[in-house]
């Protein structure tokens, strides 16, 4: 930060001018106390603007001549380990992203994918570790985050199966806060109040801060554990944040114990609002039989079921469970179930290289020539022909 003016440095590094030119013309850097010193198209360009300007804010391509952004971020953090920095790439690879988390980068970016509000986002993060930074009174509160961030990191990787880290982060926890004999409660805020915000607010509430945590999973999505005996504080807390802001939405789990019932408890409730959030709606306007009738389907992708066998599951007889979908979907169960094994096949076809007969399999499609004739049919292109356009699109990007 430029001590003389208070404005947060950042630096933009990419061999696409078009990436660096984009990002400087499109991102309302003033809104975040925020100018963009330096780019460069390199990583030996980038590292030696980072030495001339000292930028507290990385923005870099993984993939760049001279220098990768993996060797600059290495650098950048053995020089000053505070900055923040935001990998960008085309690749989907999650062992680019597993690299940079070692090095302790802030965020991951698909620059193919990512929305303009993702970015932002980071960004009035970063703004709020830096102005806390400056004064002692913020530096304990600082430290603390950073503890809560690495911890959401590795939830982050855990619920995406990249790592086993979260699981064994949990047990210390769990030990420091003397949950191994006692039950808990498991809440998910979705959506309203902003993780640090409300960690600001419960840091005057000896009881909540001290016997619960809250782990972040994104700016706005995060989970809150605590001991049974406090749920009706905990509720009490969140009916008044919600009459602050009326948007604020959350779900709750337990009283769950032990590790394995709170890793499955965090489990299920990232199912729901992942699942919320793909369709934009609440669990609570849909019916209960509706939810866990698309769980099934979610958590079981190759399994060909029919509206009979998921109406039983849920515990409905076939023609109401029929009647209920259609009405809360707004498609039919045979057309959904289409049309999610579609989606699914497009990413697959798309992001990896399994076989075709993987795929098939992989969505219930029985064999590759059966999924080579059902995706033609569905889309008018052949598997092989999709998946060569999507790559040599992405090749085009890099």
């Amino acid at each position: 930060m430029d001590t003389a003016t208070g404005t947060i440095k950042v630096m933009i590094a990419d061999d696409e001018s078009i990436v660096r030119k984009g990002l400087q013309a499109t991102v309302p850097w003033e809104k975040y106390g925020m100018e963009v010193v330096a780019d460069a198209a390199n990583g030996r360009k980038a590292w030696e603007a980072f030495q001339l300007h000292r930028p507290q804010i990385v923005i870099t391509d993984i993939v760049m001549p001279e220098m990768d952004g993996i060797e600059l971020s290495r650098r950048v953090k053995q020089a000053a380990p505070d900055t923040r920095i935001v990998l960008l790439s085309c690749h989907r690879d999650f062992e680019y992203a597993k690299e940079g988390l070692k090095l302790g980068v802030s965020g991951y970016l698909l620059k193919t994918a990512f929305e303009d509000d993702e970015l932002e986002s980071m960004l009035e993060q970063f703004r709020k570790e830096l102005i806390a930074s400056r004064s002692d009174s913020g530096a304990d509160s600082a430290r603390e985050d950073i503890g809560e961030e690495r911890l959401g990191t590795q939830l982050y990787a855990w619920l995406s199966g990249h790592s086993d880290k979260f699981a064994r982060e949990l047990e210390k926890l769990a030990e420091a806060r003397s949950w191994r004999e006692r039950a808990l409660y498991v809440y998910v805020i979705k959506s309203g109040l902003n993780w640090r915000d409300a960690a600001d607010i419960l840091s005057r509430d000896d009881a909540l801060k001290n016997e619960g945590a809250l782990i972040p999973f994104s700016e706005e999505r995060w989970y809150w554990m605590l001991p049974a005996a406090l749920a009706d504080a905990a509720s009490g807390w969140l009916v008044e944040r919600k009459s602050e802001h009326a948007e604020l939405l959350w779900s709750r789990s337990g009283p769950v114990e032990g590790p394995q019932q709170w890793l499955r408890a965090i489990s299920e409730l990232h199912k729901e609002a992942e699942m919320e959030k793909a369709y934009g709606v609440s669990s609570g306007e849909w019916p209960e039989p509706i939810w866990k009738a698309l769980r099934l389907m979610h958590d079981n992708p190759a399994a060909d079921w029919s509206v009979s066998d998921v109406a039983g599951q849920v515990g409905l007889s076939r023609s109401h469970f029929s009647i209920l979908f259609k009405k809360s979907v707004g498609l039919s169960f045979v057309a959904y179930q289409y049309k999610r094994k579609l989606k699914i096949a497009r990413e697959l076809l798309k992001d990896t290289s399994l076989t075709m007969q993987d795929i098939a399999e992989r969505t219930g499609l029985g064999d590759s020539k059966y999924f080579s004739k059902w995706f033609k049919r569905c889309t008018g292109q052949t598997p092989s022909h999709y998946r060569t356009q999507q790559k040599d699109g992405a090749s085009r990007t890099e």
